[in-house]
């Protein structure tokens, strides 16, 4: 299948909206296990058991590395040509 530069705009999008999604979930679980914030009553009476936080947060970080590899590359072009400039000395210039 031949993605057209429209289409690959758009897959690049669905990555990059995935990866803050999931990225979020990762970030608000991690923080939520982190022993002190456990102390704070609020929290330790969270809806959301333990375990079930532990999962959810190992499952995103799962996803997270999966949908870096992706958006990495999908986006290798660009890269490759970056690192081409930075490496000639020309990364200044437009």
């Amino acid at each position: 299948m031949v993605l057209t530069r429209m289409n690959q705009q758009v897959v690049k999008w669905c990555v990059d909206i995935g990866l803050g999604i999931v990225f979020l979930f990762s970030a608000i679980t991690g923080l939520l296990k982190y022993m002190v914030l456990l102390q704070v009553p609020v929290i330790s009476s969270a809806v959301i058991p333990m375990a079930w936080m532990s999962d959810i947060h190992d499952r995103a970080g799962i996803f997270v590395v999966i949908l870096v590899g992706l958006h990495l590359f999908l986006n290798r072009g660009w890269l490759i040509t970056m690192t081409r400039k930075i490496l000639a000395g020309a990364a200044d210039t437009p």
